[in-house]
């Protein structure tokens, strides 16, 4: 039988301005994503759909989602293959399509991991772990757009 796993966290809509939602215009889409014993995430709606600025967005956070899956699962390969990782920053970038009806999806996700390795001897190794990294990350397997990763590696010795 499959372990399974299960979240749970609690989303506190905070953007009751007085008269609820009486009107579209009426009410803040400010928001607290909350769970016992952590900060708490800020949210809103995409400031392009009344949203405030100064505080995470689903989309962003999907984004960030697949992001951090990714890096996750790409720095236990590299420890379990003795390839160490000294250095990952990803510049992800996600695409969301309006559709006529109001609604939407995201088309696609890109990640632009820059790792930096301490050895160049394993540097071929370190670029093909991503692909596993992919093909394991929970979060990239349960949407159902393409995500894209375009890996950059550099070793301690190039930075110097």
């Amino acid at each position: 039988m499959p372990k399974t796993h299960n979240y749970q966290l609690i989303v506190t809509w905070t953007g009751n301005t007085g008269t609820g939602t009486s009107g579209y215009g009426a009410f803040e889409r400010s928001h607290d994503v909350s769970i016992e014993g952590k900060p708490s995430i800020p949210g809103s709606a995409d400031p392009a759909f009344r949203g405030a600025r100064d505080r995470w967005n689903p989309e962003e956070l999907l984004v960030a989602s697949l992001s951090q899956c990714h890096m996750l699962w790409y720095l236990v390969l590299c420890a379990k293959e003795g390839i160490v990782v000294t250095d990952y920053v990803d510049h992800a970038t996600g695409t969301l399509v309006e559709t006529e009806d109001g609604g939407g999806h995201f088309d696609e996700v890109s990640l632009h991991p820059r790792v930096t390795i301490a050895t160049p001897e394993k540097s071929d190794r370190a670029i093909a772990l991503h692909e596993r990294a992919h093909a394991l990350c929970y979060v990239a397997n349960s949407v159902n757009f393409a995500v894209h990763t375009d890996p950059t590696l550099v070793t301690a010795a190039e930075i110097g």
